[in-house]
């Protein structure tokens, strides 16, 4: 009488490899999807505050930058430092990897979702609350972002947008490929270049 071949459980070949795809497909959940659900759930400010921020704000999301954006983004980004306390500090030390010529990975992005917690709730609430007392709608802030890393000579790296990525089941992109600024954008940036230097690290959480 033949015994079983070498590598087949009792359910047979066939049967353990749909077990191995199940627990991968498990641990795929467990260690990714989930995380980033969570993180995009707490992203979410409350539908009230979604409504006054898309409301605020007549500049449009791509007009030429002004040294009045600018002052508002700074003001608006010290509120979003303020209220992620001491998750900042772990963002921070990603950002300063990046910025050292280290690659972001999808690891990287995992550690940094489940690290923030509860702060990136608090962070994108204050971030809301700030946009609508300054009068600026969040595309107008996402684009004077995106201006502001190119003045300041930084990659433009949307964690939140990578762990949307991951939610849909999609790779994200990491790429850390630092655009050309304008010499008008550098000179606009310019005197509050220190301060938002310090608060960069706070763009990787889509802030």
């Amino acid at each position: 009488m033949r015994g079983r071949g070498l590598g087949c459980g009792c359910l047979g070949c066939g049967g353990s490899s749909l077990l191995v795809i199940a627990l991968m497909a498990g641990l795929a959940w467990f260690y990714v999807v989930q995380p980033a659900r969570e993180f995009l759930a707490s992203w979410q400010p409350p539908a009230q505050v979604q409504t006054t921020a898309q409301q605020s704000g007549g500049t449009k999301a791509d007009a030429p930058l002004t040294t009045a954006d600018v002052q508002r983004f700074v003001r608006v980004r010290r509120e979003v430092k303020k209220a992620l306390g001491s998750s900042f500090t772990n963002v921070q030390q990603v950002w300063t990897d990046i910025q050292n010529g280290q690659s972001p990975s999808v690891v990287t992005v995992l550690n940094v979702v489940r690290g923030v917690g509860s702060g990136i709730g608090q962070a994108r609430q204050a971030q809301t609350a700030a946009l609508a007392k300054e009068g600026m709608g969040a595309a107008r802030y996402a684009a004077v972002r995106r201006e502001v890393n190119r003045a300041l000579g930084l990659p433009e790296v949307d964690f939140a947008e990578a762990a949307n990525a991951l939610q849909q089941g999609r790779f994200p992109d990491l790429n850390t490929t630092v655009q050309t600024a304008t010499a008008s954008e550098r000179a606009l940036v310019a005197p509050f270049r220190e301060e938002l230097t310090k608060t960069a690290a706070a763009g990787l959480l889509g802030l």
